[in-house]
């Protein structure tokens, strides 16, 4: 890989370079390739699932709603990164503008932050079904999922301004990340100056907000697992942890591929490992909660047929535009 050399004593950057995969022309190909098609496989597996929970009303559920939700801060994370990788691969480029960086940066933190959130929201929204079921639309009313889907999108804008503000408010000494998108631990080892304060600020918020959402979705499945095993029918039970084990896989997938990426020992500075950390957590969520929701879950699998079918999407097209007028 091309790391090249550092620039010193560089005050202000007007763009950054980013880590090539390799300087052979066929082989950045090869990159683009590979990468668009992961990409559009991811693109189109969280599509789906928006279109099909936003035209099939059997799925107007406050489940529903909020992996609609996911799927939509699935889609906009992946999309955040590796479209600019692909084309400095088709285009022989490492440059992306500082304005460009700085909007990597926040949509990034921001659709990962809110993707936690809704995560949260619907551990909240399993628990509630489960051990309270007389009271779920009650307490799980129209009102309170939007309220509570917003809540998650105001976190993850919380949570992307922080981490833009805390990163370039540094100054840089050089251009050259070590990593082939804007990834802020890589752009706080360009900073010569003191980041005890930005890191200490950075880590504290970051860890507290995941711990926090951590705690709280380990705390409601305890309650959950509980409320389970008291159900007399082993049907029963089934049926009630078959509802809740793609959200358990989504939130351990999203958990471990974080922890590889940020918790494991800094004693190995490899750019290989550092790579290969950022593809498992940018691109494995995205890439595989479509399909791990769709794959157990019969009620999104016949709305996906039905979307397959050109003639029965299209009446469902012309109802709600007839409905709307």
């Amino acid at each position: 890989m091309n790391l090249g050399s550092k620039m010193p004593n560089l005050t202000s950057a007007t763009e950054f370079l980013l880590l090539q995969f390799s300087d052979i022309r066929e082989v950045q190909i090869l990159y683009f390739f590979v990468f668009l098609t992961i990409y559009l496989i991811a693109v189109t597996g969280n599509l789906l699932i928006i279109l099909a929970v936003a035209l099939d009303h059997h799925l107007h559920t406050p489940m529903y709603f909020f992996l609609m939700n996911l799927a939509i801060l699935d889609l906009g994370s992946v999309s955040v990164t590796f479209p600019k990788t692909m084309a400095n691969s088709l285009m022989n480029s490492r440059s992306i503008s500082y304005l460009g960086c700085v909007a990597q940066v926040f949509f990034l933190f921001q659709f990962m932050g809110a993707d936690f959130a809704i995560l949260t929201v619907m551990a909240h929204d399993r628990f509630v079904a489960i051990c309270n079921p007389l009271q779920y639309e009650i307490i799980m009313h129209r009102g309170a999922c939007i309220q509570m889907a917003a809540s998650a999108w105001i976190a993850g804008t919380l949570n992307g301004m922080l981490q833009t503000a805390g990163t370039f408010s540094i100054t840089f000494c050089s251009n050259m990340i070590d990593q082939f998108f804007c990834e802020i631990p890589q752009m706080l080892k360009l900073s010569y100056s003191d980041l005890y304060l930005v890191e200490v600020g950075l880590i504290t918020f970051c860890s507290s907000f995941a711990l926090g959402c951590f705690i709280f979705i380990i705390v409601s499945y305890v309650r959950i697992f509980e409320a389970v095993l008291k159900i007399p029918s082993a049907h029963g039970q089934k049926k009630a942890i078959s509802t809740c084990l793609p959200h358990l896989t989504v939130v351990s997938l999203l958990t471990f591929t974080g922890m590889f990426a940020y918790l494991r020992p800094q004693s190995y500075p490899s750019s290989d490992l550092n790579v290969i950390s950022a593809i498992i957590y940018a691109l494995f969520p995205p890439l595989l909660n479509p399909f791990i929701y769709s794959m157990r879950n019969k009620e999104i699998k016949t709305a996906l047929l039905k979307l397959s079918d050109c003639g029965h999407f299209s009446k469902i097209i012309a109802k709600k535009a007839f409905l709307q007028k």
